[in-house]
């Protein structure tokens, strides 16, 4: 019982303020999002008329830093419902049989929440496939995961499971079965659109002057939203720098982006050059064709 509290208090249940309306364009993926994930999840009727399956986990993967977590605090939002946030430490325990005693009782607490929707980060550690693991106690977490997912024993009804991972050929296949995590989204770098505003979101209230974002979203081509962060903190040190050195304060300028997009590089390339391979040489199902479809497109 001392276990179960520890877990519940950790673990909090609460309603997202954050919306697709916070998220900066993507627009492509939120209609995606809206049409597998929010309408089944609000209108599973009309779904179940058209032979639709409503029930099942949906799994986010991608790049890093391209905003799986924040899409999925914005699905909490837009499904009405409370956003249950579940990470590695919540679940993985060193005594035996902890663990999944952990994953029992987090489900249960979804449930007592519903409507709810219950997010798990880094999939791929909490659920790594059973063909390339050597531990028995990574087995048997994995196990109580798919009874879980399967609820032979309990009512997932308006309970909607996400999770995410950056690197989907690691997650147990089982996982991905039917009823389980069988809708797959890709995630993709943030398009030239959604940088450029990023770019002016940021922006906001900082000082600046004559910043052509177009230009700057134009020469970003895959960066993530934490890349193009990293990119105006560059930016802003070259502009305090200069301040330092001259005794002149001015706002940041255009000329402070060029000199950072040297030093700035994106993120997410080696993860596109391993889907790459792994499209091209790895037989990679059906589950890719999202990741296939990008890859195409940027060539």
């Amino acid at each position: 019982m001392g276990s179960e509290m520890c877990i519940r208090d950790r673990v909090e249940v609460r309603r997202e303020q954050i919306g697709f309306k916070d998220v900066a364009g993507m627009d492509k993926l939120k209609k995606t999002l809206r049409l597998q994930i929010i309408e089944p999840f609000l209108n599973p009727g009309l779904f179940a008329r058209f032979r639709k399956q409503a029930g099942g986990g949906v799994l986010l993967y991608g790049p890093p830093g391209c905003g799986k977590t924040m899409m999925a605090r914005a699905i909490a939002t837009e499904c009405n419902a409370t956003f249950m946030s579940v990470g590695i430490s919540d679940v993985l325990n060193m005594w035996l049989g902890e663990s999944e005693r952990n994953l029992a009782v987090l489900f249960e607490e979804a449930r007592a929440n519903k409507p709810c929707v219950m997010f798990f980060d880094e999939l791929d550690a909490l659920a790594y496939s059973r063909s390339k693991s050597n531990s028995s106690s990574a087995r048997t977490v994995v196990n109580e995961f798919l009874a879980q997912l399967d609820g032979f024993e309990h009512d997932n009804a308006e309970v909607l499971i996400l999770a995410a991972t950056n690197m989907p050929w690691d997650v147990d296949p089982a996982m991905k079965r039917p009823g389980r995590f069988s809708r797959q989204v890709f995630v993709p770098p943030p398009d030239a659109e959604a940088r450029r505003k990023m770019l002016e979101m940021k922006l906001e209230e900082v000082p600046a002057e004559d910043v052509n974002l177009d230009a700057i979203a134009g020469a970003t081509p895959h960066y993530s939203g934490a890349d193009i962060d990293g990119l105006i903190d560059n930016a802003k040190d070259n502009a305090l720098a200069d301040i330092l050195d001259t005794g002149n304060e001015r706002p940041l300028r255009q000329a402070d982006f060029v000199e950072a997009l040297d030093i700035t590089t994106p993120s997410t390339i080696d993860w596109l050059k391993t889907a790459r391979n792994l499209v091209k040489y790895g037989g990679a199902d059906s589950s890719y064709k999202e990741v296939k479809r990008y890859l195409k497109s940027i060539k």
